[in-house]
């Protein structure tokens, strides 16, 4: 019962205290608070990002969310914010998870979801994946050969996605994946073009 009691006052002090911080204008301090800890957090993103490549001249309604390194594979993951288009640099170093020659067969359909599937802990299955379109994307000054996409995919709210995914080897010989997925019905290979176009290689 004292517990009780204790935990009841202590709640009570906490919204007496919010209160009262509101009133003298702490509302404002909070708001500056969060949006220097994003900026802290924006900056720290960009600087990671520098270690796949030059990012600094993609248009900004493009947004870099997160850089992650994992297991010697090391991404940047992006969000075009009108929209909500993702696009991913996967940078495998020297490890070759999928080609330029494979991107360009006709069984990368296959290729891609065995690859998925080899992922030990699968957060998403792809039910059907069909190649629509082939073609040559520009990004670190090179053209390189791309597979544009339509696939079913389970286990998300919405079942019907496009995407597109190419290859390229760096100046320095690392292998790297783009891919850029959205919607079905907003996917727009234009704005893939547009941003993988403005990275340039550090390498």
């Amino acid at each position: 019962m004292f517990r009780l009691i204790k935990i009841i006052f202590n709640a009570a002090i906490l919204v007496l205290a919010i209160i009262g911080f509101n009133t003298i204008g702490g509302q404002k301090y909070v708001d500056a608070l969060v949006k220097n800890v994003y900026s802290f957090i924006q900056d720290n993103v960009q600087e990671s990002a520098k270690e796949i490549g030059d990012f600094s001249n993609i248009d900004k309604e493009f947004e870099i969310n997160n850089t992650f390194k994992l297991l010697g594979y090391k991404g940047v993951l992006s969000t075009h914010k009108a929209s909500g288009q993702r696009l991913l640099v996967l940078n495998t170093g020297k490890k070759q998870l999928l080609s330029q020659t494979d991107v360009q067969s006709k069984d990368i359909a296959d290729k891609l979801k065995n690859m998925f599937a080899k992922t030990k802990y699968q957060a998403i299955t792809i039910e059907e994946l069909k190649v629509t379109e082939r073609g040559m994307i520009n990004t670190k000054g090179k053209s390189v050969p791309y597979a544009k996409f339509d696939a079913k995919i389970s286990k998300l709210p919405i079942k019907d996605y496009t995407g597109m995914i190419a290859v390229i080897t760096t100046k320095n010989g690392c292998n790297e994946i783009l891919a850029a997925v959205n919607e079905k019905k907003k996917y727009s290979q234009l704005l893939t073009r547009e941003y993988f176009s403005k990275i340039k290689d550090n390498g």
